[in-house]
C-alpha cells in the first residue's frame, strides 16, 4: 500500500540548514581525501631522499676577461664575434653548471667548445663545474662567445651574467684586455719591458 498525499496538502517540509551541511561536506569530501593521499605520497617521497638534499654551491671568478676583436675599430667590427677569458673555482663539494650568459653589449651569447685550435665551436647547453674543481674557460676549448657585440674595445670592461644550475646568478664586471690575451695591454707592455715583473 503506498499513502499519497491529499490533493490540497503541503509538501512535506525539510530543514533547510541540513541539506546545505549535507552538500558541503559531500563537495568537500573529494578534495580532502585528495589533498591527505598527496601530502602523505610527498613525505614518503622526502623521507626516502627522492627530494635530494639542499647544499649550497658557492663558486668563485677568478679571472674575468673579454679581449679586444682588434686595436682599431674598423678591424673590430670586421671580426665579429667577441671570446671571454673565465675561471670559474666550484668551493663546494656539489657539481654545477653554467646554463647561460648575458651581457647588455650582445644580442646573442653561447656557451661553445671546441677540440684544438683548429676544431670548430659547438654550441652546447652548458659548461660543467665540477665539484672542488675548477671551470676554465677560453678562445681555445670551452668559451663564452658574445656573437655581434656592439663596439667595446674602447671601455674599460664589459658586464657579463652568468646564470649557473645551483648557484643563481653572478654578475661581474670582465676587463677588457689586448686581442688574444686575459692580461690588459698595460700589464703586458710592464711585462715586455721589465721581464724581471
Amino acid at each position: 500500500m503506498t499513502a499519497t498525499a491529499a490533493p490540497g496538502a503541503a509538501p512535506a517540509q525539510t530543514e533547510p540548514g541540513r541539506n546545505v551541511l549535507r552538500d558541503l561536506a559531500r563537495a568537500a569530501f573529494g578534495p580532502v581525501i585528495c589533498a591527505v593521499v598527496l601530502t602523505g605520497l610527498l613525505s614518503a617521497w622526502v623521507a626516502t631522499g627522492g627530494a635530494g638534499t639542499l647544499s649550497r654551491v658557492r663558486l668563485q671568478v677568478s679571472l674575468a676577461a673579454v679581449p679586444m676583436r682588434a686595436f682599431t675599430p674598423r678591424a673590430a667590427a670586421s671580426a665579429g664575434a667577441a671570446t671571454t677569458f673565465l675561471t670559474i673555482r666550484n668551493l663546494s663539494g656539489t657539481p654545477d653548471q653554467l646554463i647561460a650568459v648575458r651581457s647588455p653589449i650582445a644580442r646573442h651569447v653561447v656557451l661553445t667548445v671546441r677540440n684544438g685550435l683548429a676544431g670548430p665551436r659547438i654550441v652546447v647547453s652548458d659548461l660543467a663545474i665540477p665539484a672542488h674543481g675548477t671551470l676554465t674557460l677560453s678562445p681555445f676549448g670551452e668559451d663564452v662567445v658574445l656573437r655581434d657585440p656592439a663596439p667595446f674595445e674602447t671601455a674599460s670592461s664589459v658586464p657579463l651574467i652568468l646564470t649557473f644550475r645551483h648557484a643563481g646568478t653572478v654578475t661581474l664586471e670582465a676587463t677588457v684586455t689586448a686581442p688574444g690575451t686575459p692580461l690588459p695591454a698595460s700589464h703586458r707592455a710592464n711585462h715586455a719591458h721589465n721581464p724581471k715583473a
